[in-house]
């Protein structure tokens, strides 16, 4: 009896939750981290919303070079990415958007490939930047989760392939 109270309760209190629509789908959960960061210059973000994506072991990685030209990664944590980006994103406008996908699947773990392009402000006409975002993710039978993030710029050196600009799912 504990158990079916239990169940019921967990359950009740995530169908209040006004993120659980973001998170039931690969599609929503995709859709939702492009909206979550984007925003005008001087626009709040919902950094709860964004938490609620992740899995608490979630974490997000770029890629770079260091001064030395030695390529590396640095891992944050949600929270650790808020802290870094939000005074960049709120204070010159961002919007990331999806501009290919290449999804691979097997049981309850998913990778995505998504192409991104990134503008200061919706009206641009040109991004300033583009890149590939590496996307881990979970299904746990209830809703997705975002595993890890890793991801990595075009260069002028480097740019990106076709086949990494078309949806292919």
């Amino acid at each position: 009896m504990k158990s079916i109270l239990l169940i019921l309760l967990s359950g009740s209190l995530l169908m209040g939750n006004p993120y659980n629509k973001d998170v039931t789908s690969l599609d929503a959960i995709i859709s939702t981290l492009y909206e979550v960061i984007s925003g005008e210059k001087g626009e709040a973000r919902d950094w709860d919303r964004f938490r609620f994506l992740f899995h608490e072991s979630g974490t997000l990685r770029s890629v770079g070079k260091t001064k030395e030209g030695i390529v590396d990664t640095r891992a944050m944590t949600p929270d650790d990415y808020i802290n870094r980006a939000e005074p960049y994103l709120v204070g010159n406008g961002f919007f990331e958007r999806e501009i290919g996908r290449r999804t691979e699947t097997y049981r309850h773990v998913t990778h995505v490939f998504s192409t991104y392009d990134s503008r200061n402000s919706a009206t641009d006409k040109k991004p300033f930047a583009r890149g590939i975002n590496s996307i881990q993710l979970m299904y746990d039978n209830n809703r997705w989760w975002i595993i890890s993030i890793l991801w990595n710029g075009e260069t002028e050196s480097d740019p990106l392939p076709q086949k990494y600009l078309r949806f292919k799912k």
